[in-house]
């Protein structure tokens, strides 16, 4: 595993669920292409995969 993910939400939350936008304002993500670093442990990759067609990831 990396030290660190490179988080950038490249689709809008506004169609998404409750849930799916609780976690999004979780990671830090509020805005289009904001760009987030985050620790790489398991709690951020599940969040991560409950909203993997909203954001891009990258490995640092």
């Amino acid at each position: 595993m990396a030290d660190k993910l490179k988080i950038t939400l490249v689709k809008s939350t506004i169609g998404a669920n409750a849930k799916q936008k609780a976690v999004a304002k979780a990671l830090g993500l509020s805005k289009l292409n904001k760009t987030v670093e985050q620790k790489d442990n398991p709690a951020i990759r599940g969040m991560v995969t409950k909203i993997s067609h909203l954001v891009k990831v990258e490995e640092i």
